[in-house]
């Protein structure tokens, strides 16, 4: 399903300072508006609060078999006929996967778009990244040599190492698909692709995190002529992955059956996305990548929330 218009190569490797400096320089508006649109969307799901080891008060609960006589807290206890437990808060930071599809088809980019599909899935997903370090979340790029989550700009260093600054000889083979890591169960995955692959073979790829108790949300990133099909008259398509060319005499006479095959090919994705209780979203890279961000950072936001809030009546 690929297409070509213009064609522009990922930016060259250079030095992780000089990387790190470039995309400081170029993120911080998308990055404070994000951060601000977000910022009622995040409350509540940064400092969040959960029973284990620490100083701050979190609540009482009643005595459960099991608990040690050193953990009732008896002053509390003398106003009621029950023993009551006092139970302190600890930050727990979720564990967080992102995974940028780096396959070859994702360095298209059409004269209808500002870049690649590539360079805006890597703003989207180190963006994501930002925001989600600053609410003491620990991340982790997907496929790069079994590197584990972290909190912190060490994280973002390692991220945009990842996604930027590997050089070609030393990058981990890129698949069109998410790699089939075992993760620690309850973490969550991100993956950003255009999502070109067979639909069944996308399907089983993310059933297989499903089938580990993983929670995932999906980002499709396409180029306007990807969506719109705007070519007309005599038109070449030429593939990216494969080596396949086709000279159209009327192309925009291919437009409604196209539409058609699209919107097919992304149902079965978000049928199976749904079942799973995956999310799914798309982007288009001639629009604003806040609205990808945004939608990326609710849905985990949300998702990390359900899964940490106290269960009635412990």
């Amino acid at each position: 399903m690929g297409l070509t218009g213009s064609h522009r190569a990922p930016p060259g490797a250079v030095g992780l300072r000089e990387q790190a400096e470039a995309l400081a320089e170029a993120m911080p508006p998308l990055v404070t508006e994000a951060e601000h649109v977000a910022s009622t969307v995040a409350q509540g799901v940064h400092g969040r609060r959960r029973t284990g080891m620490g100083e701050t008060f979190w609540q009482f609960r009643r005595y459960r078999e099991g608990d040690t006589a050193a953990s009732v807290d008896w002053r509390h206890s003398a106003r009621s006929s029950h023993l009551f437990v006092r139970e302190t808060e600890r930050e727990a930071a979720e564990s967080i996967w992102i995974w940028r599809d780096g396959s070859a088809s994702m360095d298209y980019a059409s004269d209808f778009a500002p870049c690649t599909k590539r360079e805006r899935a890597t703003v989207i997903a180190l963006a994501l990244s930002s925001l989600l370090v600053q609410g003491g979340e620990s991340v982790a790029p997907l496929g790069h040599g079994g590197l584990t989550p972290a909190p912190g700009r060490a994280a973002l260093r390692r991220m945009a190492h990842a996604l930027i600054d590997t050089p070609d000889g030393d990058a981990p083979k890129t698949e069109s698909l998410p790699p089939p890591e075992h993760l620690p169960r309850y973490s969550q995955v991100v993956l950003i692709s255009d999502f070109l692959s067979p639909a069944e073979e996308i399907a089983e790829s993310i059933k297989r995190y499903a089938a580990e108790g993983i929670r995932g949300h999906m980002i499709q990133v396409l180029d306007p002529a990807e969506e719109d099909l705007p070519f007309s008259g005599r038109t070449e398509f030429e593939g990216i992955e494969e080596d396949l060319r086709l000279m159209v005499g009327r192309a925009q006479n291919l437009r409604e059956a196209y539409h058609q095959r699209l919107e097919i090919h992304r149902n079965r994705i978000v049928e199976t996305a749904h079942r799973i209780n995956f999310t799914f979203a798309t982007h288009r890279t001639d629009r604003s990548p806040q609205t990808a961000l945004l939608a990326l950072y609710g849905a985990l936001s949300g998702a990390i929330a359900a899964r940490r809030a106290p269960r009635a009546g412990a």
